[in-house]
Parts: structure tokens; C-alpha cells; sequence
């Protein structure tokens, strides 16, 4: 499937969540999705982007595994189904805002919580959301370059 339908699939099921456990579990889904997507670019994609990918690969691995994970099969993770990344672009700039509602949905749970457990690993998680939104703005900072080098190329080349 498609990265920019698994964000939106992501950010539409996080903002259904009522109770603190389903956005935990949406949480999850969604670092898992950025995993994936990190990983997807860190092998194949532009490779000025490889080393921030391999991080956000990092980065939601050790958000998933710091969060109590929700009890899914295979076929129940969204980011399994990741097939193709489309526009890298488009597809950084949804990741992007999908971490942002995380971060959103995880100071709700945080202040909501009833155990001093699960205040901090709500903390926890939203450092790790934050990370990883560091990691794809950075990622889309150097696209933004390799972008504004590309006209000089082309332009340099047509004047010799």
C-alpha cells in the first residue's frame, strides 16, 4: 500500500480514539509507520536522505518498543502493508504532520494519567515523536536543497 494512504489511515484512526489505550495503541501504529517508511528510504531512497532514514528507522523502532504494544497480528499492522513511499516529498510532509498529532495525542494521554508509569512513558513517547519529527524535517530540509541545486545543474550545463 501506498505511504500516504497508511498516514492518512493512521491519522484518522488516531483521532477516533477516545480512550488512552487506543491512542497508545494508534501511537504505536504510527512510530511502526515511520519505522517502516525510515527503513524504506534509508535502502532505496535519495541518498542524501539514507543516514536521517536510517535514524527515523531507529527512532520508531525504540518508540515501539517503549510503548506497551498493542496485541496485533501481522495483518493488523498498518505499517506491514507498506508497499511504495509514491512522491518522497508528499509522503515526509504527511509523516510529518501525522507525528505532530501524536505528540498532540500523547500530552492528552500524559495529562490524563492515572500512574506515575505511565505519565513518564508517555514522556518517553512523546521524545520519541519529537525525534522522529526531527529526523523527517531534516529529511525534507535536504530535499529542499538537492531541489534548489538541480535548476544550477541544469542550467550550468546548458551554458558550456
Amino acid at each position: 500500500m501506498d505511504a500516504m494512504r497508511l498516514i492518512e489511515a493512521n491519522r484518522r484512526a488516531l483521532a477516533r480514539c477516545e480512550e488512552p489505550v487506543g491512542v497508545v495503541a494508534e501511537v504505536w501504529q504510527s512510530q511502526a509507520l515511520a519505522q517502516a517508511i525510515g527503513s524504506r528510504l534509508a535502502v532505496a531512497g535519495p541518498v542524501e536522505l539514507r543516514g536521517e532514514a536510517l535514524g527515523l528507522s531507529e527512532v520508531g523502532g525504540r518508540a515501539c518498543a517503549m510503548l506497551d504494544a498493542p496485541g496485533l497480528g501481522t495483518e493488523d499492522i498498518r505499517a506491514a502493508r507498506l508497499s511504495r513511499i509514491g512522491d518522497t516529498q508528499e509522503a515526509l510532509l504527511a509523516l510529518d504532520g501525522l507525528l505532530g498529532d501524536v505528540g498532540i495525542a500523547l500530552v492528552g494521554v500524559a495529562m490524563g494519567a492515572a500512574e506515575e508509569g505511565g505519565y513518564w512513558q508517555c514522556m518517553e513517547a512523546i521524545d520519541a515523536a519529537d525525534e522522529s519529527r526531527d529526523r523527517v524535517l531534516e529529511m525534507l530540509r535536504r530535499l529542499a536543497v538537492r531541489e534548489q541545486r538541480l535548476p544550477e545543474a541544469g542550467s550550468a550545463a546548458g551554458s558550456s
